[in-house]
């Protein structure tokens, strides 16, 4: 790749070409040229193919930026990479904070491999920290939106550690009541029951091992999906534990689960604090727990937002119209909440 920093062409437009090789070109440009259109508007600048080199043309400050974001994504698609528009979409949003260089490091940290061979990285800078925060603590706890990648990215840490024998098993729990139902109501023998609750769990698996090595190891016992409730009265030894929806659990349940921790085990706690299923008055064993762990060694805390949902992009979008609605409507309340106290000194 040769860079060739260009004239100052008229009424003091700057221009940068990239030497890229022609078979990186649709992969760089993307379907229709989406990804570089993308990097056009957002950074104002003019990115034109001329010869197999690559032109970017604009203000000097902006097409630096986008040079250095193409560079990054040619240095992507080199590796072999697949450029999607999320990766371009946050190339530029880590662009504007100058740290367009972690893409590389974040492409690097390959956690483990699907069955089908596709590799399993973090993709945001929120996920490298909270894998290297899994790697380096006993307890983590996960807490961000749908589709930040909590479960998957500790469900492929566990299936690693089991695979090199740093763990004897892998222990899956979620609480067993969401969306206002209880089991009770639900037909079938307990264990039909339970499955649906259990089934982001088992899907995650399956792309991870393989639906035989997980049936196999199921049935040694060595891998183990199981409601919350099973957990009560047992220690966990050599086990790397995952529980996942955590915001559902009552602080009784939490302490309960977290007490079963044994010698030479690894928890990921993970949950979302904006999709609680308890009813309005109960509290959240992932709130209290927030509060009174967050300052023992040994347990992080990780909060993932929304630039780390890595589905559709329009996902995204909804999670920060979301968080924003919902930022809006917490700062009115408190306000609502002044003035009625401050009416009630007069």
């Amino acid at each position: 790749m040769v860079i060739r920093k260009g004239d100052i062409v008229n009424m003091g437009e700057y221009t940068v070409s990239i030497d890229v090789p022609a078979s990186h070109m649709q992969n760089l440009f993307g379907q229709f040229d989406s990804h570089i259109r993308k990097i056009e508007d957002d950074l104002h600048v003019m990115i034109i193919n001329r010869d197999g080199a690559v032109r970017v043309s604009g203000q000097q400050e902006p097409v630096e930026q986008a040079v250095r974001i193409v560079k990054e994504l040619l240095a992507l698609s080199e590796r072999g990479n697949v450029l999607e528009e999320q990766s371009v979409e946050y190339a530029i949003e880590l662009g504007r904070e100058h740290h367009e260089d972690m893409m590389l490091e974040m492409d690097s940290d390959c956690i483990c491999h699907t069955v089908s061979g596709k590799p399993i990285k973090p993709k945001t800078l929120g996920q490298k920290q909270y894998v290297d925060a899994i790697r380096n603590h006993m307890i983590v706890f996960g807490i961000g939106p749908a589709g930040t990648g909590k479960t998957y990215l500790a469900m492929a840490m566990a299936v690693t550690s089991f695979k090199n024998n740093e763990v004897n098993r892998i222990i899956l729990t979620r609480p067993a009541i969401e969306a206002g139902e209880k089991l009770g109501f639900l037909p079938g023998d307990l264990q039909s029951k339970v499955d649906p609750y259990l089934r982001p769990l088992y899907d995650a698996l399956y792309q991870i091992m393989g639906a035989e090595s997980f049936a196999k190891n199921t049935e040694k016992g060595l891998i183990e999906v199981a409601p919350l409730a099973y957990m009560r009265g047992r220690t966990l030894d050599n086990a790397y534990i995952i529980l996942d929806e955590a915001q559902n659990t009552t602080p009784a349940q939490m302490k309960m689960f977290l007490t079963r921790i044994g010698f030479g085990s690894k928890v990921v706690v993970t949950g979302d604090a904006s999709q609680k299923d308890l009813a309005p008055d109960a509290k959240s064993g992932l709130d209290v727990a927030a509060r009174v762990l967050s300052k023992i060694d040994d347990i992080a805390f990780c909060k993932l937002s929304s630039k780390d949902v890595v589905r559709h992009p329009l996902v995204q979008k909804i999670v920060k119209a979301y968080d924003d609605y919902e930022s809006r409507e917490a700062r009115y309340s408190e306000k609502k909440r002044n003035r009625n106290y401050e009416r009630g000194k007069k």
